[in-house]
């Protein structure tokens, strides 16, 4: 069966990788990004800032491309944000799984500011001005844009086949944009970070939609493992019919 991977292309290879050996050799992985990822920035404007915050992946691919300064330290939201910091030579802390999370840690930790919230154009959280409420001085700098995409010639293509299709999807933005331009009728299994990136698409015509128990890459492999077992078993009644 089909694994159509949405997120940002490097994103999702990270993703991709990962995966148990046993799920991963069961799936034909087809990347389509629904949204891309486009520098705006020429530097990093740290300015007198003593601790950077990343709260996506991507933030931290690009700002590691702005700057060979790595002395800072990091505060990340999730384990894949906090492991591509460390990669990128940063010293990095894993804050929480969102943006409610770190604001609630650093409000109690208390870590030497100001600090500097590296983000997308488009972010949720209003993570620096409700740190400034909090006392902790937090500038933003938006280093990317994220625009839309359309599905590759080779998802559509998946997309109006016989074949089951595995979706994992990882924010409301592409979620939205899923729904909004998936096409076809291949029976789709729908894995979804959180309720809020589920809300998209619960007016599909999907097979299976799942939920994450919790808004992380292992939580997001169990349950696609399950999609993958729920597909199987439904192909194989079919066949055996």
């Amino acid at each position: 069966m089909n694994l159509l991977m949405t997120r940002p292309e490097e994103s999702a290879k990270r993703f991709v990788t990962r995966l148990p050996p046993e799920l991963r050799a069961r799936l034909n992985v087809v990347y389509s990004p629904l949204i891309g990822i486009e520098p705006l920035a020429h530097e990093v404007d740290f300015d007198h800032a003593r601790g950077l915050i990343f709260t996506s992946s991507n933030g931290v691919s690009v700002a590691a491309r702005l700057t060979a300064h790595r002395d800072l330290p990091c505060f990340c939201v999730g384990v894949a944000t906090t492991h591509a910091a460390r990669e990128a030579g940063w010293t990095a802390q894993n804050v929480g799984n969102n943006a409610e999370d770190l604001i609630a840690t650093l409000h109690k930790s208390r870590p030497d500011g100001p600090l500097l919230h590296l983000r997308g154009r488009h972010a949720r959280g209003n993570v620096a001005a409700r740190l400034g409420v909090l006392g902790l001085p937090t500038r933003e700098q938006v280093i990317y844009d994220q625009p839309l995409l359309p599905f590759s010639q080779a998802a559509v293509q998946i997309l109006n086949g016989p074949d089951p299709i595995i979706a994992p999807l990882f924010s409301p933005r592409t979620a939205r944009q899923f729904a909004n331009t998936v096409t076809g009728n291949a029976p789709l299994y729908l894995a979804a970070l959180s309720e809020a990136v589920a809300e998209p698409v619960r007016s599909l015509n999907y097979i299976s939609l799942m939920v994450t128990p919790t808004p992380d890459a292992t939580a997001m492999a169990g349950v696609m493992a399950q999609l993958v077992d729920d597909a199987g078993w439904v192909e194989g009644a079919g066949s055996a019919q």
